[in-house]
C-alpha cells in the first residue's frame, strides 16, 4: 500500500517549512497594498531565515515562523498602525496574541541582542542583489 501511495504521489513528498507557508502569507499581506512591496516580501523572508540559526525556534511549528516574520516585517516597515488585521488572520488562522512569544523572540533575533556569531544570512541580505 505505502508503495502505491508513493508511486501515485510521484514520490513528491515533503515536510512543510516555513518558506512554504511564508509565500501564502506574503500573498494575504499584499492584498491590502496597490502594489507588491519588495521590502516586505525581503524583509519577511531575511526574518524566516535568522530563525535557521537559533534553538528557539525548533521547537516552533512552520507556519508560527512564517506568520511572526510577516507580523515582525509590516511592524519594521510601518509603525503607524497594527501590523495583524482580519484578512492576515484568516489566511493565516492565527491571532496576533498567537505569535507574541515567537514575535518578540524573533526580533530579539533581528536586533541581534544575544549577538549571534552565525553571520551568514546577515552577510547574504546586505549584498545589493
Amino acid at each position: 500500500m505505502e508503495s502505491q501511495v508513493l508511486n501515485n504521489l510521484g514520490f513528491r513528498i515533503s515536510a512543510p517549512t516555513a518558506k512554504s507557508f511564508l509565500r501564502r502569507f506574503l500573498q494575504a499581506a499584499q492584498a491590502c497594498y496597490k502594489s507588491p512591496s519588495l521590502e516586505l516580501e525581503f524583509l519577511a523572508n531575511y526574518l524566516a531565515e535568522l530563525t535557521l540559526t537559533d534553538y528557539f525556534f525548533l521547537k516552533c511549528i512552520p507556519s508560527i515562523v512564517a506568520a511572526s516574520a510577516v507580523f515582525l516585517a509590516r511592524w519594521t516597515l510601518d509603525q503607524s498602525g497594527h501590523p495583524w488585521n482580519p484578512t492576515l488572520e484568516y489566511y493565516t488562522r492565527y491571532k496576533a496574541n498567537d505569535l507574541k512569544s515567537t514575535v518578540l523572540a524573533l526580533q530579539g533575533l533581528q536586533s541581534n541582542t544575544r549577538g549571534c556569531p552565525l553571520n551568514a544570512i546577515r552577510a547574504k541580505y546586505r549584498q545589493e542583489k
